[in-house]
């Protein structure tokens, strides 16, 4: 799938987001190895803690469904379903995208008018702590 196409359906989840109290929506949508996509957006919660990020949301989704293995995932985030720069993702998701993904897993960030950045999990998350060496 093409990251035009990803960042597509990022946007799509974005409309969905839940944010009464930011404002700030987050779409994400994650590409699974077998071509499968799972999308997923920001819900808040009052008391901030329970909140969940876009990319976990769509994470989890997928995890359930039985997924472990992941190609890239797109993420966008803007208000009023405006995009509105580029939208790295957090620490949190980051650690959950080392947990099920290789250091060449892509991550698509996109921006206003369609222009996006891609990096990939290595350089957005140096120096990770990972499962495998933790097991060692």
């Amino acid at each position: 799938m093409k990251p035009e196409e990803l960042l597509r359906l990022a946007v799509e989840a974005m409309g969905r987001a839940y944010v009464p109290y930011s404002g700030y929506q987050v779409g994400a949508a994650l590409l699974c190895a077998d071509g499968t996509v799972y999308q997923g957006c920001n819900i808040e919660n009052a008391s901030y803690t329970p909140t969940i990020c876009a990319e976990r949301n769509a994470f989890f989704k997928a995890v359930y469904d039985g997924k472990r293995e992941f190609s890239a995932i797109a993420v966008v985030g803007g208000k009023n379903g405006v995009i509105s720069g580029i939208f790295p993702p957090c620490g949190v998701c980051r650690q959950v995208m080392r947990e099920f993904c290789r250091d060449d897993f892509c991550i698509y960030m996109g921006g206003a008018g369609g222009a996006y950045e891609t990096y990939t999990l290595a350089e957005l998350l140096p120096c990770s702590f990972s499962a495998a060496e933790h097991m060692k």
